[in-house]
């Protein structure tokens, strides 16, 4: 199997240690936290727009005549700080798109609405650590690839209603699944997707159609000055990827030196 598969990307791998160490070489990959108070972005004139479509003036004011969902049923609830229910999440999510949202925004696939990314019980407010009864309100993040713009909502549990939001342009959390799978659909399709079918057919005497004939991970990839062809260098201003797939139950295949840019929907192979 091995000499077989160096006829293509030359790097299928057996077992997780190798995937796991490929990635402490990679250059220009971040594997960004939750965004703090140093991702200011910016940079796009739609920075503005975007704070509307989420709900506000681009002064921070709420603007006039936004209609809010009314709030989902309640379900279980937890209490002070304990982790998010089932249901709380599912109402949160609900909660936080609202029509001007749902209608303004698009998600991986081209499709109406942002993509989800998380949802979080939310940090206490200055004065409510100590405070048991103090309110519990969720995170909710999502990514509008309309104008690569990071939507932050946070949702009270106790009234049902958004209380904050926030828009950032240049910030690039990880990945949901639902973006590693449009990455590989990409990757796919692509004439540079060739190696990887190539080294899947070798590997499982089978064609390679359809993401979840994969398991998949992978990480924000961010230009570097130099290190990738120009297709590449709004990565971080885009959002792009790396994957790390691997066959089910079968061995890992290398494919770092491809980059798909998913908010141009473009695929890219890295310079050596």
């Amino acid at each position: 199997m091995r000499k077989i598969v160096h006829r293509h990307l030359g790097k299928v791998v057996a077992g997780a240690a190798v995937a796991v160490a490929g990635t402490a070489v990679m250059i220009g990959i971040t594997l960004p936290g939750t965004a703090g108070a140093d991702d200011t972005g910016g940079g796009k004139a739609a920075a503005g727009q975007s704070a509307a479509q989420a709900g506000q003036g681009a002064d921070g004011a709420v603007a006039p005549g936004v209609v809010e969902q009314a709030p989902a049923a309640e379900g279980e609830k937890g209490k002070g700080r304990d982790p998010l229910t089932d249901d709380e999440i599912q109402r949160v999510e609900k909660i936080a798109v609202n029509p001007q949202l749902l209608n303004a925004s698009e998600d991986v696939e081209g499709d109406r609405g942002p993509e989800r990314l998380t949802v979080d019980l939310a940090d206490p407010k200055v004065g409510e650590l100590d405070d048991p009864d103090a309110p519990r309100r969720a995170d909710v993040t999502f990514y509008d690839y309309r104008d690569d713009t990071l939507v932050t909502r946070t949702v009270d549990l106790d009234t049902g209603k958004v209380v904050a939001t926030g828009t950032q342009h240049g910030v690039q959390p990880p990945l949901s699944s639902a973006e590693y799978a449009e990455a590989a659909s990409l990757l796919i399709a692509d004439p540079l997707g060739a190696d990887l079918k190539a080294d899947y057919k070798d590997a499982t005497d089978k064609e390679l159609t359809d993401p979840n004939q994969l398991l998949l991970t992978g990480a924000v990839y961010r230009a570097v000055p130099g290190g990738q062809p120009a297709v590449l260098d709004k990565c971080g201003e885009h959002r792009c990827v790396r994957l790390f797939p691997k066959v089910k139950n079968g061995p890992w295949i290398d494919a770092r030196d491809f980059v798909i840019d998913l908010s141009a929907r473009k695929v890219a192979k890295l310079e050596s």
